[in-house]
C-alpha cells in the first residue's frame, strides 16, 4: 500500500465514534474517556500515532534537519563512540543523579558540551521537553514572576503549571516593546521587583517551532537590563531549533550573537538536528545546584544511560569538529532557493495576491543573514487539511497545524527543510502547492463543477471503496 493510502486508512479508523457502541456494562471510567475523545473524533481531529514513512516520501516534516540520521552518519559515530568505551560499562545508570546515577562518563560529556557552548556547566536530561519543565519547576522561587512569549512551546506551558511563581504573564510574540510593558507593570505593581528582592524569568525561543521566526534576543536583553538594572530579570531560552543549525559550528543563537554571559539558562535539544536523543541545560553552578535541589523532574528520575550519553557525545563531536558544516550550508541554500523560486512562481503569485495563502518569512528574506529551516505556509482554517491531503497524494509529507497548537482562527502547513532536500524536491513542492492553490481559487470563484478539492474527493472515494 502506498503511504498516503496507509495514512488515510489509519487516520479514518481512529475517527470513528466509540462511545455509542460501548455497552453500559463497561466501566464508566473508559466510557467517560471515550466520550471525551469522541468530541474530537466528531470533528475529524483526533490526534493519532502516525505510521512512519520511508525515504521514497519527500520529507518536509521530520526533525532530521542535517540528515545525520537518514545518512547513517550519527549511527556510525555512535557505534564508534560505544566501541571506544570498551566492555567495562553498564547499560543502566541504576539511579538518579542525586544517588548512584552521577557517573564519570556522564559528567565528562557534560563538561565537553559546556565547553562547546561557552557555558559554565551543562546538565544532560532525557528530553528537551523534560528540561524546560524541570527548569521552570526549580528556578522560580515563591513570589517570583515568569514572563513568556505568547507562542512559547507546549513544554513551557506545562512548566508554568508546576512552577511556584506568583506571577505568570505572557507578552506579544517577538515584540521587545510588549516585553517592556509587562516588565514595567511588574516593577510598578510590586516594589519587591524594583528592589531586586524578587526575580523575573523571561522565556523565549531562539527559533519558534511553528512561526519559524528568530527571536530578537539582543533587543530583548537590552530591555530587561534597562527595566531591571539590578540583574533580577534573567532569560531562559529554548534553543531546540537553533542547535546544530545556526551559530558557530551550529552552537545556537546565543553564541551567534555573543550573548553567553547575558543568558542565565539555555536549553538545547539533541533529538532534532543532532539526530540523537535527550536535552541539555546550560547554566552556571548556582543554577545547577538549584536544579539538583528543587527539580523533582530531574532528581526523582533515573539518570541518562550510557548509550544515550554516547549518542549525544557522538553528535557533538560531529558539530565541534566541523563535520556538519556542509549540511548546515546546504540547509541555508535550500531555504534561500525556496524563497527565490516561490516569489517567481506565477501560481504562488496569484495565490498570495488573492490572500489564499501567505508566507510571512518570504518577506524581505534577502535582508536576513541566516534563515530558519521552519517555514509556515499560512492558510485559512480547514484549508490546512485539504492542502495536507493534496501534498500527501503527491508523495510529499508536510504536516497541517491548527488550533490549539497555533492561535485560534489560524492554520498552516509547516514546512521543515533539511540538508537532504534537493532543488528538484523544492521545485516539485512549489508546483504541487501552486496547483492546489489554483484549484482552490477556481472553486471559490464558482468556476468549477466541484465544490471540494480533488484530494478530498479521492479520500472519500478510497474510503467508500474499502481503501483499495
Amino acid at each position: 500500500m502506498v503511504y498516503y493510502k496507509e495514512f488515510f486508512q489509519e487516520w479514518a479508523a481512529h475517527q470513528v465514534l466509540r462511545r455509542p457502541s460501548m455497552k453500559q456494562s463497561e466501566p464508566a471510567f473508559y466510557r467517560r474517556l471515550e466520550q471525551a475523545l469522541d468530541v474530537h473524533r466528531e470533528k475529524g481531529a483526533l490526534i493519532i500515532l502516525k505510521p512512519r514513512w520511508d525515504d521514497s516520501v519527500i520529507d518536509f516534516t521530520s526533525s532530521d534537519f542535517l540528515s545525520l540520521s537518514r545518512s547513517g552518519r550519527i549511527r556510525n559515530a555512535f557505534m564508534e563512540e560505544l566501541g571506544s568505551l570498551g566492555d567495562d560499562w553498564r547499560l543502566s545508570a541504576s539511579g538518579s543523579r542525586t544517588q548512584y546515577g552521577n557517573y564519570d562518563y556522564l559528567r565528562q560529556v557534560e563538561d565537553e558540551i559546556a565547553a562547546f557552548h561557552n557555558a559554565e556547566t551543562a546538565w544532560v536530561c532525557h528530553s528537551g521537553f523534560f528540561a524546560n519543565i524541570s527548569v521552570l519547576e526549580a528556578v522560580a522561587l515563591p513570589g517570583d514572576a515568569i514572563v513568556w512569549d505568547e507562542l512559547s512551546h507546549a513544554s513551557t506551558v506545562v512548566g508554568l503549571r508546576v512552577s511556584v511563581a506568583a506571577h505568570k504573564l505572557s507578552f506579544q510574540h517577538n515584540n521587545p516593546d510588549a516585553l517592556r510593558d509587562v516588565l514595567t507593570r511588574l516593577k510598578t505593581d510590586d516594589p519587591a521587583f524594583a528592589r531586586g528582592d524578587r526575580s523575573v524569568l523571561i522565556c523565549v525561543e531562539s527559533v519558534y517551532s511553528m512561526e519559524g521566526d528568530i527571536c530578537p534576543l539582543r533587543e530583548m536583553v537590552a530591555v530587561a537590563k534597562e527595566v531591571f538594572p539590578t540583574g533580577n530579570a534573567q532569560f531562559i531560552i529554548d534553543e531546540a531549533h537553533s542547535n546544530g543549525i545556526i551559530g558557530p559550528d551550529g552552537a545556537g543563537l546565543v553564541q551567534m550573537l555573543g550573548l553567553e554571559n547575558e543568558i542565565a539558562i539555555r536549553v538545547h535539544m539533541c533529538s532534532k538536528a543532532l539526530a540523537s536523543t535527550g536535552g541539555v541545560i546550560l547554566c552556571n553552578k548556582t543554577v545547577r545546584a538549584t536544579l539538583a535541589h528543587f527539580s523533582r523532574c530531574l532528581t526523582y528520575s533515573g539518570a541518562p544511560s550510557v548509550p544515550m550519553v554516547a549518542s549525544i557525545r557522538a553528535a557533538y563531536q560531529l558539530l565541534s569538529s566541523g563535520q556538519t558544516a556542509k549540511e548546515q550550508g546546504q540547509l541555508q541554500a535550500n531555504v534561500r532557493y525556496f524563497f527565490q523560486a516561490l516569489l517567481e512562481h506565477p501560481d504562488w503569485e496569484e495565490a498570495l495576491d488573492e490572500g489564499l495563502l501567505s508566507v510571512p518569512l518570504a518577506e524581505e528574506w534577502e535582508e536576513r543573514s541566516v534563515h530558519s529551516h521552519v517555514i509556515p505556509i499560512k492558510v485559512r482554517p480547514s484549508h490546512e487539511a485539504h492542502l495536507f491531503g493534496h501534498l500527501l497524494i503527491a508523495n510529499i509529507n508536510a504536516y497541517p497545524i491548527s488550533y490549539p497548537t497555533v492561535p485560534k482562527g489560524t492554520a498552516l502547513i509547516r514546512l521543515v527543510f533539511h540538508a537532504h532536500n534537493t532543488r528538484e524536491d523544492i521545485d516539485y513542492l512549489l508546483n504541487t502547492i501552486g496547483a492546489w492553490a489554483i484549484e482552490m481559487l477556481v472553486i471559490e470563484r464558482g468556476e468549477s463543477k466541484n465544490t471540494v478539492p480533488a484530494a478530498q474527493r479521492q479520500f472519500l472515494a478510497l474510503q467508500a471503496n474499502g481503501w483499495k
